[in-house]
């Protein structure tokens, strides 16, 4: 998996309304960054260059388009905290989530889901 792209506060409020509002022009992105969070035209430009630099979104002839998904983002976010934070241990994060908590019968189930879905299969036979 790719490394995870760190974004700023700023960075992050102009990504969600990229996710949400993709693929726009960079006017109407100017417009709703105006109407939404009182923007101005260079602050949007400004922080659409920088995550355009990082990877995230890509401004070709006017039109801004998703290069990393807000999913993906999430997910690669996800895996460095646990990396950093639980020496990438899964069962570590899942326990010190759990602490004291209960999982409820439909949370067992949906784990077990995934387990199964995500399990590696034994190809040594």
């Amino acid at each position: 998996m790719a490394k995870y792209i760190n974004l700023t506060e700023a960075e992050e409020k102009l990504a969600a309304l990229i996710w949400q509002n993709a693929t726009l022009t960079s006017p109407e992105l100017v417009a709703l960054a105006k109407s939404e969070m009182n923007w101005k035209k260079s602050t949007t430009y400004t922080v659409l260059k920088k995550l355009c630099d990082k990877g995230v979104f890509k401004n070709e002839n006017a039109i801004v388009s998703v290069v990393l998904t807000h999913d993906e983002q999430i997910s690669r976010q996800s895996r460095s905290y646990i990396e950093a934070t639980f020496g990438g241990s899964l069962p570590k994060f899942i326990a010190s989530f759990f602490n004291g908590r209960k999982l409820t019968p439909k949370q067992a189930a949906e784990l077990r889901q995934l387990i199964d879905e995500y399990e590696e299969s034994d190809t040594n036979g």
